[in-house]
């Protein structure tokens, strides 16, 4: 078994694997590399583990995001569950990606073909310019290939550039189904809906789509190994009449959700985490998932301070508390914790985590899976 000293070494240096051969299984294809990477080994059934390790948008620390290799790395690294981020194609097909703007995550603006459907609209209210998977068929958007969405912060991942494709949400499940196999263990989805009331005006509502797929694949009431989230609320109101799957309420530092902008209420974020707020929000939803700096806020050095009452105050409502998220690199942690100046380089991830393990959360969402399950065996 390689040691975790030296699995980080391998894993900052760049010495993942990038050689992907071609195969026509793309979930297995995508297995098949994960289990050839350093530090991953199986992950054998257990009792529920707590707090609940989330891939945030797979294993994306290592890999491009939102690609099967990214999850199938997450589960091999222990994760319990995998977060997709869901978007629409033209044809009204669900498939991973941060955002519906594809020039960030994708390899669009490389391909000729494409160069016209390159436009401005408005999305959640801001003028964006780009493609936009609402503009592609599935046929169309499985031609491109993934690239890494911050090359500034991780360019070792950026040798993955143009190997992998857009996962459809079928096949994510196809991935985890399989993995549950060979691991002997329940791994659970996450998924976001993204910019629902947009991709709702566009005439591609996201639930029915989203709850066909989950229904045709078992997954369908409270007991199932998944969580939908949003940072919507008439999204999740609408889903809270549909299903029983469990729902999660994502809060953002200011503002307000977008779809409550549309409708014209005053309904904040900073309304949503007071006592009453959260007794709201247990009426529709099973937990949230807060802005990491809303359990404990950063001061204007940029260390963290004293944690506020939103955990207790969340669990006194019965609601769980899945803050996100959690990056290795200097870039997104606390001042104090940073290892020098060099943004790309990895800081005190350990004691970030520790600090809000402490505060009583039931699950975290994090880039580098394999730090927060390693820390929660050392408890």
């Amino acid at each position: 078994m390689i040691s975790n000293l030296l699995r980080t070494g391998l894993l900052c240096a760049g010495l993942l694997s990038a050689a992907l051969p071609v195969q026509a299984d793309t979930v297995q294809n995508a297995i098949d590399w994960a289990q050839r990477q350093p530090g991953t080994q199986p992950q054998h059934a257990h009792a529920a583990r707590k707090p609940l390790v989330i891939a945030h948008r797979g294993a994306s620390g290592y890999v491009p995001e939102h690609t099967l290799a990214a999850y199938a790395l997450a589960v091999l690294q222990g994760a319990d569950y995998v977060e997709p981020d869901l978007v629409m194609t033209r044809d009204g097909q669900l498939v991973a990606r941060h955002d519906n703007e594809l020039g960030l995550t994708t390899d669009v603006a490389q391909r000729p073909e494409f160069a016209a459907r390159k436009r401005t609209q408005t999305v959640d209210g801001v003028s964006l310019e780009g493609w936009f998977s609402e503009d592609f068929t599935l046929a169309e958007l499985k031609t491109l290939r993934a690239i890494e969405r911050i090359p500034q912060v991780r360019p070792g991942n950026t040798r993955f550039d143009g190997q992998f494709e857009i996962p459809t949400l079928q096949e994510i499940i196809d991935l985890v189904k399989s993995l549950q196999l060979s691991q002997q263990r329940v791994i659970g989805l996450y998924p976001e809906t993204k910019h629902p009331t947009h991709f709702q005006q566009l005439g591609l509502a996201m639930e029915k789509p989203l709850l066909a797929v989950l229904k045709r694949n078992g997954y369908a009431s409270a007991k199932a190994p998944v969580y939908i989230q949003s940072f919507e609320v008439e999204n999740l109101k609408t889903l809270s009449r549909m299903t029983s799957i469990r729902l999660i309420q994502l809060l953002w530092t200011d503002g307000q959700p977008y779809d409550q902008q549309a409708l014209g209420t005053d309904l904040s974020y900073a309304q949503m985490i007071t006592p009453k707020g959260l007794k709201a929000i247990a009426r529709y939803a099973s937990g949230i998932g807060p802005e990491k700096g809303m359990i404990i806020p950063r001061d204007a050095a940029g260390n963290l301070t004293t944690p506020t009452s939103l955990v207790s105050d969340a669990h006194a409502a019965r609601l769980k508390v899945h803050p996100y998220t959690f990056r290795a690199e200097n870039a997104f942690l606390p001042a104090d914790l940073r290892n020098g100046s060099d943004p790309t380089a990895r800081g005190d991830i350990d004691a970030e985590l520790r600090t809000f393990l402490a505060t009583g959360i039931d699950g975290l969402f994090i880039d580098q899976p394999d730090i927060a399950v390693r820390l929660r065996e050392q408890r």
